[in-house]
C-alpha cells in the first residue's frame, strides 16, 4: 500500500511529455535514450483506449507480443487483446517486412504514432522489440509501474521515427564471481538493459572469489569453489580466512539455471557471453582442484574472501598466492576441455571469453616445471609462456565450435585468426588488434568501467578511480587510425569487488549505462551532452516508478584542488559541474552552505586556518546536488602536497 501511495503522489503532477533539461532549457519534446537516428515530432497526441487491440500476423512475434501486452496491461489496468488476424481498428499494429529494408538491418525499426493508431515495422522481431522500447519511453513514466495507476489518460506524442543501431555489439558485463547474483537478479539486470537497447550480457563467471557455473564431471568447482567466508566492508583489506571459518557465502548457477537465463535473454534479444577467466584469476579453480597448480602448498589455499592476494606496485604486480593455472601442468588442458565443452553446450553465443588478464607470473618464474616447458618449447619470456597457454586454449575452444575472445593481454605472442580482442587497458590494445585485422570490442577503463566512482570521493562509495557520466558519454569507440570494420562495438564493465547487492549494482550502472547505450546505438553526429543530460534527468522519474536505484552524481559539484608552487606549497581550489546551469555555494567556516552563502565565481584561496571546504549545488533557487564536505588536509593530499599543512585545532 505504501508503494502504491508513493506512486500516486509521484505521478499526480507529472506531465505527459517531459520537457525541461538539466540546464533549464529544452531537451526537445521527447526524452528518448538512446536518441533515434531520425525523429519527426508531429502535431497531436495518441491516447491509449481502455480496450487495446494489438495486431501481429507473424507468429515469430509471439514473445514480443507477450512483453508488450504485459507492459501495457499491468500499469493501466486496461484490457489488452492480441490477435494474429487482420482487424479494422487495431490500436497497435506490428509488422515484419516481407521485403527487408536495407537501412533498417536486423535491429532497426520504423515507428509511427498517429492520433488514432500506432505502427511498428521492422525486418526482424528484434527491430519490433526495440521499437516497443521506444514506444514505452514515449508514454508517461507511470507505464513503468508494477501496479495499476489510476490516470485520466495515457498519452504519447505523435511522431515518426526511423531508427537503427550504429554497432552490433552493445554490451554490459556483470561480474557474478566477486559477489554472487541470483538467477532472478540477473534476469532483472537484463530487463533494465533492454530498455536502452543493449543486446549483449557478458557474465564473468569465474574468478578468485568464486566459480559460478555447474560443470558436470567437475563437482568440486561448485561444491568447494563457489563458497567463501563472508566479509562485509572494504574489499581487499580483510584478513585471510581461517581454516575453521564457515564457508557459506556465495552460490552458483545450475545447468537448468543457465538454460533459463539464456532463454530469458533470448526472448529479449540479448546474447550471453560466458567468461571463464584463465590462466590468472583462477584461485577458486585451484582450491577446488589443487593438482592444477605447479606450486607446493596449493592444497592449503582457500577461495578468496576479500583478503589481499596481489601486490600491486608501480612496475606492475605479483601474486601473494599462486592464483594461476600452470601452463606446464598437463592436467589443466583436459580440465579446460571439460569446462569449455560444458560452457559451449550451455551458451549458444558463438564466442567464449577466456579472460587472460592480470596474470601474475612470479610463481611461474620460480617453477621448475615452467622452466622445463620454456626449454622444451623454446620460450624466452613469461609472456611467451602465457602465449603458449593461450594458443592451446584457443584450440580447445575452437574444437567446441566456438570462437575465442579475451582481454587485450591475449595479444601478446599472437592470436588465432578468428580470435577477438576486448580492449580494456585504454584503447591501445584495440588499435593494435584492429591493425592486425582482429575483431575488436572496445571496453576501456577510461570510459566504460562502471565500478569506478561517479563523483567526489567524499560522497561516493570508495573505489580507486573516478569516471563521470560526461566522460563516459564523450567516448568515441572508433579510433581515427583504424579501419572501422574491425570495431564491432563496445561494452561497459561492472566489476563487483565492492558491489554487495542489487541496489548498489543498479546505482553503479545507471545513468552511466544510458551514456554507453547512446554511444553504441546513436549516430555520433547526434551526440549532444547538454541535450543528453536533460533526457537523463527526464528518465529518472521513470526509474523512481520502477524502483530502480540510480546515481544523481551528475548534479554534484566537481572539486579540483591545485598546488600553488609559488606560495609555499599552498593550494587553490576550482569548482565546476558536469551539468550546465547550476550554481555552487561554499563555506570554509564548518557550517553547511545554502544559497545565501558565497556563490562560486572564480578560483578559491583557502583561508589560512580553515579545516573544511563544504560545497553544494543549486538550480533555480533549489538544492539539486549533494552537499560535499572535504577536509582541507584531503584537498592538500589530492593536490599532491607531500605533508598536510597545519590548519589549526
Amino acid at each position: 500500500m505504501r508503494t502504491f501511495l508513493f506512486l500516486l503522489t509521484l505521478l499526480a503532477g507529472s506531465s505527459v511529455f517531459a520537457q525541461a533539461d538539466a540546464g533549464g532549457g529544452q531537451s526537445g519534446p521527447l526524452a528518448l535514450i538512446p536518441t533515434p537516428v531520425n525523429l519527426t515530432v508531429n502535431a497531436g497526441s495518441f491516447t491509449l483506449p481502455k480496450s487495446i487491440v494489438i495486431e501481429a500476423q507473424d507468429e515469430k512475434l509471439g514473445p514480443v507480443l507477450s512483453e508488450l501486452k504485459t507492459a501495457l496491461a499491468v500499469p493501466t489496468g486496461y484490457t489488452v487483446n492480441v490477435t494474429t488476424q487482420p482487424v479494422k481498428d487495431a490500436t497497435i499494429l506490428l509488422v515484419l517486412n516481407k521485403t527487408p529494408e536495407t537501412t533498417l538491418g536486423a535491429e532497426g525499426y520504423y515507428l509511427s504514432v498517429k492520433a488514432g493508431s500506432i505502427l511498428i515495422r521492422a525486418n526482424q522481431p528484434a527491430g519490433i522489440f526495440y521499437g516497443i522500447q521506444t514506444l514505452l519511453q514515449l508514454l508517461p513514466a507511470a507505464i513503468e509501474s508494477k501496479v495499476v495507476i489510476n490516470r485520466s489518460t495515457w498519452q504519447a506524442p505523435c511522431v515518426t521515427i526511423t531508427d537503427y543501431p550504429r554497432f552490433g555489439w552493445r554490451g554490459l558485463m556483470l561480474d557474478v564471481s566477486r559477489h554472487f547474483f541470483t538467477k532472478q537478479e540477473v534476469e532483472g539486470f537484463i530487463d533494465e538493459m533492454v530498455k536502452f537497447k543493449f543486446n549483449l550480457l557478458h557474465l564473468h563467471l569465474t574468478d578468485d572469489e568464486g566459480w559460478r557455473v555447474e560443470i558436470k564431471g567437475l563437482p568440486n568447482l561448485t561444491k568447494v569453489g563457489a563458497w567463501s567466508v563472508k566479509r562485509v566492508g572494504t574489499f581487499g583489506t580483510f584478513p585471510d580466512p581461517g581454516p575453521d571459518d564457515p564457508k557459506d557465502y556465495g552460490g552458483f548457477y545450475t545447468e537448468e539455471d543457465i538454460h533459463e537465463i539464456v532463454e530469458y535473454a533470448k526472448e529479449r534479444f540479448v546474447n550471453i557471453l560466458p567468461e571463464v577467466d584463465v590462466p590468472g584469476h583462477s584461485l577458486a579453480a585451484i582450491v577446488s582442484y589443487p593438482e592444477l597448480s605447479c606450486t607446493p602448498g596449493a592444497d592449503k589455499y582457500q577461495v578468496r574472501s576479500g583478503n589481499k592476494i596481489m601486490n600491486w606496485h608501480k612496475g606492475g604486480f605479483d601474486a601473494l598466492y599462486d592464483n594461476t593455472l600452470c601452463p606446464a601442468n598437463e592436467k589443466i588442458y583436459p580440465f579446460l576441455d571439460t569446462v569449455f565443452a560444458a560452457i559451449a553446450k550451455l551458451f549458444p553465443f558463438p564466442y567464449i571469453h577466456v579472460g587472460g588478464d592480470e596474470c601474475a607470473k612470479n610463481f611461474w618464474e620460480k617453477s621448475d616445471a615452467v622452466k622445463e616447458l620454456m626449454k622444451k618449447q623454446h620460450l624466452k619470456t613469461m609472456e611467451e609462456v602465457q602465449s603458449y597457454f593461450e594458443k592451446r586454449v584457443e584450440k580447445i575452444v575452437e574444437s567446441k565450435g566456438k570462437k575465442v575472445i579475451g582481454w587485450d593481454e591475449i595479444l601478446e605472442g599472437g592470436l588465432a585468426p578468428d580470435a577477438a580482442v576486448m580492449s580494456w587497458r585504454g584503447v591501445a590494445g584495440g588499435i593494435a588488434a584492429a591493425k592486425m585485422k582482429h575483431t575488436v570490442v572496445m571496453s576501456p577503463t577510461t570510459f566504460f568501467y562502471l565500478d569506478y566512482m561517479q563523483g567526489d570521493a567524499a560522497v561516493e562509495p570508495p573505489v580507486y578511480a573516478t569516471l563521470r557520466l560526461k566522460t563516459t558519454y564523450s567516448y568515441e569507440p572508433v579510433p581515427d587510425s583504424v579501419d572501422p570494420k574491425y570495431i564491432i562495438g563496445g561494452q561497459a564493465n561492472l566489476w563487483t569487488e565492492q558491489v554487495y547487492n542489487t541496489r548498489h549494482m543498479q546505482y553503479m550502472v545507471w545513468p552511466r549505462g544510458m551514456a554507453v547505450a547512446e554511444v553504441l546505438w546513436s549516430p555520433k553526429e547526434r551526440k549532444d551532452w547538454d541535450n543528453f543530460a536533460g533526457r537523463v534527468e527526464d528518465i529518472f522519474p521513470r526509474m523512481d516508478v520502477e524502483q530502480v536505484k540510480y546515481a544523481r552524481s551528475m548534479f554534484d559539484a566537481i572539486i579540483t584542488p591545485k598546488k600553488d608552487y609559488e606560495a609555499n606549497d599552498s593550494i587553490t581550489v576550482d569548482l565546476g559541474t558536469e551539468v550546465n546551469g547550476l550554481d555552487i555555494y561554499y563555506s570554509f567556516d564548518n557550517s553547511n552552505p545554502d544559497n545565501f552563502y558565497p556563490k562560486y565565481t572564480s578560483t578559491l584561496t583557502i583561508p589560512k586556518y580553515a579545516s573544511w571546504l563544504k560545497v553544494i549545488t543549486y538550480r533555480n533557487g533549489k538544492p539539486i546536488g549533494r552537499q560535499i564536505d572535504v577536509p582541507v588536509v584531503d584537498l592538500q593530499r589530492r593536490a599532491g602536497v607531500r605533508e598536510a599543512i597545519p590548519t589549526g585545532d
